[in-house]
């Protein structure tokens, strides 16, 4: 793979191939989206960087095609770059964080955002756990959609059975926001945590059942033992007046 360009677009024609403009118009309005759609299905995409991936053996051709395939107001190109990253995530180092990051800063929606940052960062952290400290800035930031790509790359951490103390130095300083966003993201971690550890997640969230939103709450409790789950709602309709 010598030229990224030239493999872009030759992505970007078999993508092309399969859209719909019904479709593409359709996305365009959901995701409230400026960028140009073909209308493929995102299995589609799927299909095509995965099998764009078995060609790609170093870091450098990974970084240098998903700039290519970035670089693009098309929406389907920067969703393969993405399923590409995803695809040969091992490849990747702590270094490629700062591209991470651009990425996720122009990304302006869940359907990139989400990707990169649970499918991407989060492995690249668990093979490299020296770089978490680069992601505690993440959660700081003025952008609500880098803050939640902080808040997902806990997410494989979380389902793996890894420390959630990151996560919860993160989530308690983010748990009263009101972004939709950050507040799903919250309770998503907290729900895949508790399928193996519901114990943790019941002892964190009991003190702040009051401070959580509703969004944050019902993900966070969906599969935590009954006597739990009673247990919060008393706790947080005490701190609420049932709201």
């Amino acid at each position: 793979m010598s030229d990224p360009q030239r493999e872009a677009t030759a992505i970007e024609a078999r993508l092309r191939a399969l859209g719909d403009p019904e479709r593409a118009a359709n996305e365009a309005r959901y995701l409230k989206s400026e960028r140009r759609h073909l209308g493929v299905r995102v299995p589609e995409v799927r299909r095509e960087a995965r099998a764009t991936a078995k060609s790609v053996t170093t870091r450098r051709q990974l970084t240098a095609l998903a700039r290519a395939l970035w670089d693009s107001p098309v929406h389907e190109r920067r969703c393969c770059a993405a399923y590409l990253l995803q695809a040969r995530a091992e490849l990747l180092a702590p270094a490629d964080l700062a591209l991470l990051e651009r990425l996720i800063r122009e990304a302006e929606t869940w359907a990139l955002v989400d990707v990169l940052a649970a499918s991407v960062v989060g492995p690249l952290l668990l093979a490299h756990p020296e770089a978490a400290e680069r992601i505690d800035r993440w959660a700081r930031d003025r952008d609500f959609w880098v803050r939640r790509a902080a808040l997902l790359s806990q997410l494989p951490a979380a389902r793996e059975g890894r420390s959630l103390q990151r996560f919860f130095r993160y989530a308690d300083a983010m748990l009263e926001e009101r972004e939709f966003f950050i507040r799903k993201a919250i309770g998503w971690v907290l729900r895949e945590a508790s399928k193996s550890r519901p114990e943790e997640v019941y002892l964190w969230l009991l003190p702040r059942a009051g401070r959580a939103s509703g969004v944050t709450y019902r993900e966070a409790v969906k599969y935590l033992p009954p006597g739990q789950r009673e247990s919060l709602w008393l706790t947080r309709t005490a701190a609420t007046g049932g709201r």
